[in-house]
């Protein structure tokens, strides 16, 4: 039997789901390696938000698996399944942060729920996590005070507030400018190589995912419909992968 730490940190077979009458993902298959970035690219409602939300067991597939470090997530108890998302960092597309806590205290908010790490050293570690996102000025302000660009880099500290090795990203760089879009996909960039994390990013941004992702996914009609680099994709004759580069570039 295989040991997890032999096996890429996620693994996707066949998954399924629907909703209703609609087919959001029909037979899904992937897989990231330890320390890659696999973009997860698609229009509108191809389900590349769903995809995620299955691989943190927030919703479960019709049928198909999700493996996370060798562990099938959907045979789970909530509790196991807590334990494996303490390993996973979540990035949400709004950022999702604490409306009424400051953003120091957004980012230690995961240490004080899920460690017994004594006041002062989560307080250290939550403005480590800050400097390394460039956020140390603003430690006291409410996420209301901080622009869009800054409240991406607070959920992105609090996301690697318990040190986890894979990092789930939705739309990271939606709704901001072209420059601060860069810095979020440097910073993801910077992660990758300082950390050796593995990353499954959702974005519309092909731009983005060019930079920073080891390889690329576009689904359509609920199918991987092409996979590898971004050269791979532009080498593409089908015609939906080359009007999805000519559109989004």
């Amino acid at each position: 039997m295989e040991h997890a730490m032999d096996q890429p940190p996620v693994v996707v077979k066949d998954l399924r789901k629907t909703f209703g009458p609609q087919t959001v993902l029909n037979g899904i298959n992937f897989q990231a390696e330890q320390g890659e970035t696999v973009a997860v690219l698609g229009r509108s409602g191809a389900g590349k938000s769903v995809l995620l939300r299955l691989l943190i067991g927030l919703q479960t597939p019709d049928s198909g698996s999700v493996r996370i470090h060798g562990q099938e997530i959907a045979n789970l108890n909530v509790n196991q399944l807590n334990e494996v998302r303490k390993k996973m960092g979540f990035l949400f597309q709004q950022a999702a942060l604490y409306d009424s806590l400051c953003v120091e205290d957004n980012v230690a908010f995961p240490l004080s729920r899920h460690t017994k790490m004594p006041a002062a050293e989560r307080k250290q570690r939550a403005r480590e996590l800050l400097a390394a996102v460039g956020m140390e000025k603003d430690l006291e302000k409410l996420p209301s005070q901080i622009s869009g660009g800054m409240q991406k880099r607070v959920g992105l500290a609090r996301a690697l507030a318990l040190d986890p090795d894979v990092l789930l990203f939705d739309e990271p760089t939606a709704g901001l400018d072209p420059i601060t879009a860069g810095e979020i996909g440097d910073l993801i960039l910077e992660l990758k190589r300082r950390r050796k994390m593995t990353a499954v990013v959702v974005t519309h941004d092909i731009h983005g995912a060019r930079r920073f992702s080891d390889r690329l996914l576009l689904l359509d009609e609920g199918k991987v419909l092409i996979e590898g680099t971004f050269a791979d994709l532009q080498k593409s004759r089908d015609q939906f992968v080359v009007q999805f580069l000519r559109d989004g570039s």
